[in-house]
């Protein structure tokens, strides 16, 4: 967590102090107004957030101003950044208060670290500070899916005339995409920890598990060289669909591949992201290299092409770069494919992005000078 605090802010921070047990101590001020920078530097876990006694402003996400709203709690996925301002109290209070930040996971109990991480509010002028009780936050249990989806929805951005949200209100090209585990066979005359000892863990989308190359992307694109290197064959949806959150499938195998999407320049793009219940339902978050999108819609269950984009935002949808899809669930998202180049999308759980749930977009040049993808500098190494 940094805190610094900008010209809105009434009192800039002097920053926190570690003491000889390594518990982060944050000396505030009576009756000021305090910027807190919120990152999620975790591996592996959404984070509960939350200061005792204390309500915090909410007003960015992934460096995009937001409609401001109250909380108690933050949730924030791995990757993602909220910017809160703290309010403190008018007069030093006789007590010291607990920051904590524990995980938010659907997963199978075992599979992620069960444990809270503290640190400590402080008032400058409390008498006899050493001493102090300490005030502890109620935070919601572990896998409380209906507060993750309920402090998402909260989220808008400021569509304002001096921040206008921009969202794409025209569909050139749709994509329906599902993120989730399965497993892989194990090599001969191995012993893996999967699911079976035949199997190994694996993570998809829309059932291609990503397999680095050994070239990098960017260059084979830019020279044109992607024979044996990638395929533009990714599937814009799944070949065999099923029922996504529903009894998974009897055969839980992915196929592997080195596959991309290629956009011609300025392409308009909406993509639903659908979570699986292969192997368990997660909440998957989801980073875009390159690009900010507008998340304007989600829900719980299947995705109903039908019926859900009637219920879409098109006016003030929240603009991020970090999507948590919602465990059992889906999320949708619009962005507009100017900037040329070789993209990355995966998901920002380190162990799932290891087993393979990532995939790249290819955007083509426009047709002006600024449109297009600058070569690589003189002294880039050979391959």
């Amino acid at each position: 967590m940094c805190t610094t605090s900008p010209s809105s802010a009434k009192e800039e921070l002097s920053g926190g102090t570690l003491t000889s047990l390594e518990t982060f101590k944050l000396k505030v001020k009576p009756g000021k107004t305090y910027l807190l920078r919120l990152i999620n530097a975790a591996l592996n876990d959404d984070l509960f957030f939350s200061i005792a006694n204390h309500t915090l402003t909410v007003v960015e996400a992934d460096a995009v101003y937001v409609k401001p709203f109250q909380s108690n709690i933050i949730l924030i996925a791995p990757g993602q950044t909220t910017n809160v301002l703290l309010k403190t109290k008018n007069h030093s209070p006789n007590v010291s208060f607990f920051m904590l930040a524990r995980p938010y996971s659907t997963a199978a109990s075992g599979t992620f670290a069960n444990t809270t991480v503290a640190g400590v509010l402080e008032y400058a002028n409390s008498p006899s500070s050493k001493n102090l009780p300490i005030l502890r936050p109620s935070i919601p249990p572990i896998n409380d899916t209906s507060f993750a989806a309920n402090f998402s929805s909260k989220f808008r951005s400021l569509a304002s005339t001096k921040f206008p949200a921009k969202v794409p209100q025209t569909v050139q090209k749709r994509f329906f995409f599902t993120v989730g585990l399965g497993t892989n066979p194990c090599p001969k005359n191995q012993t893996c920890q999967g699911p079976t000892n035949s199997s190994k863990f694996a993570a998809s989308v829309n059932n291609v598990s990503f397999t680095m190359p050994s070239v990098a992307l960017l260059q084979t694109h830019f020279f044109k060289k992607s024979n044996g290197v990638f395929t533009a064959d990714f599937p814009s949806s799944p070949l065999v669909p099923f029922n996504y959150t529903g009894t998974p499938p009897n055969n839980t195998n992915v196929s592997n591949g080195t596959k991309v999407v290629v956009l011609p320049f300025n392409t308009s793009v909406e993509l639903v992201f659908q979570g699986t219940s292969i192997l368990g339902a997660e909440s998957h978050p989801l980073h875009l290299h390159g690009f900010n999108f507008f998340v304007v819609g989600q829900g719980f269950g299947n995705y109903d092409p039908n019926n859900d984009p009637a219920k879409f935002n098109l006016v003030d949808p929240v603009e991020r770069n970090t999507i948590g899809v919602p465990s059992g669930g889906w999320a949708a998202i619009r962005f507009l494919a100017d900037n040329p180049g070789v993209w990355f999308m995966h998901c920002h759980f380190d162990v799932h992005l290891s087993w393979g749930l990532k995939m790249a977009w290819i955007v083509q040049d426009g047709k002006l000078p600024n449109q297009k993808l600058p070569p690589p500098p003189s002294d880039l190494p050979k391959c």
